[in-house]
């Protein structure tokens, strides 16, 4: 009677330490952790489907916050910009702004601001 109970205590004990290394619940297939699935992340809106450190284009209005210049998209992300200067001629106007998106600190790096083309 005791070596029964002691083998469906194994059994029980084998069965748990498997399911240990089953993913939970909600985690992508075949990812190591601390990976993110790519299609979760999201993209700049308005702006050109790129990989982080390409050019994309992004439009909208510069405005001021907190002091500093920032492009605000129509759904209302605000960017901040690395270049007051170029971007302080066009204060309350739709501009489209060319440059690459640091997503940490959600400024972009302008390389370019122009009037959008109608």
């Amino acid at each position: 009677m005791k070596s029964l109970t002691l083998l469906r205590l194994l059994g029980v004990l084998v069965l748990l330490i498997s399911l240990a290394g089953i993913p939970l619940y909600g985690q992508g297939q075949g990812q190591q952790p601390g990976q993110q699935d790519p299609t979760a992340q999201s993209q700049p809106s308005m702006g050109q489907q790129s990989a982080q450190g390409q050019s994309q284009t992004f439009m909208g209005k510069i405005t001021k916050s907190k002091g500093d210049l920032v492009l605000r998209d129509d759904a209302g992300t605000s960017y901040k910009l690395d270049n007051a200067d170029q971007a302080k001629q066009f204060v309350g106007k739709a501009v489209k702004v060319t440059g690459t998106l640091d997503a940490t600190t959600n400024t972009i790096h302008v390389t370019n601001i122009e009037a959008p083309s109608s």
